[in-house]
């Protein structure tokens, strides 16, 4: 409800902690606009964090421990590039974009896999001469068809994360799909690439948080 208590939803959380039947919460963002993102989300426990937000889990891994769970939807771009033999090891990866949500784990986990990382953000100079160094492109920087083929290296691959609508209310990406797709070795599409990993990565940790 938009007009729940911030403290309604804290003690709601802490009621799902303390309850041994439930094995993994998570809290579906965004909030209504009076209540603290990052107090809810600190608030879970992060052994029952299947969204991987909580700062322990996020600090795990930082460090190179292995969290509780994973971020699904970076997590699911690491599954996508093995799934299809796509070597991250020593390969130049670029993100655009640097969300707690995507962008700063995916460069996490890119980096666990041996990729030498680079993320590029709003304050980034020549960001296109960056992007066009890149092996692996991720494109999370949530505006619609940001990236045309002026940014992306020939024989690339491309992830596009994004997801919006465009003026005929159709889905559409960060990635210019039509213009960067001919100069790609492989390209996600929107809908239908890096959405239902999230969905099923989501899925893995809460079946691993009964386990």
């Amino acid at each position: 409800d938009s007009q729940i208590k911030e403290t309604e939803l804290l003690n709601k959380i802490e009621q799902l902690n303390n309850d041994s039947d439930v094995t993994g919460i998570l809290v579906q963002l965004p909030l209504p606009v009076h209540i603290d993102k990052n107090k809810i989300v600190t608030a879970i426990s992060p052994k029952k964090d299947v969204d991987g937000f909580t700062p322990e889990n996020v600090g795990r891994l930082a460090i190179g421990l292995e969290p509780y769970f994973y971020p699904a939807t970076p997590q699911g771009i690491i599954m996508l590039l093995d799934e299809y033999n796509i070597p991250i090891e020593g390969a130049d990866t670029v993100i655009i974009g640097r969300s707690n949500i995507v962008g700063k784990p995916m460069a996490m986990l890119l980096l666990r896999e041996n990729g030498t990382v680079t993320i590029c953000h709003s304050k980034t100079q020549d960001m296109k001469e960056i992007t066009r160094q890149a092996d692996i492109l991720v494109v999370a920087i949530g505006k619609p068809k940001f990236v045309d083929e002026t940014y992306v290296k020939e024989g690339a691959v491309v992830i596009d994360v994004g997801i919006h609508r465009n003026a005929e209310n159709k889905l559409c990406g960060d990635v210019d799909f039509d213009k960067v797709a001919p100069h790609t070795s492989a390209i996600t599409p929107v809908p239908g690439g890096v959405g239902p990993m999230t969905i099923a990565m989501l899925m893995n940790n809460c079946v691993s948080s009964v386990e």
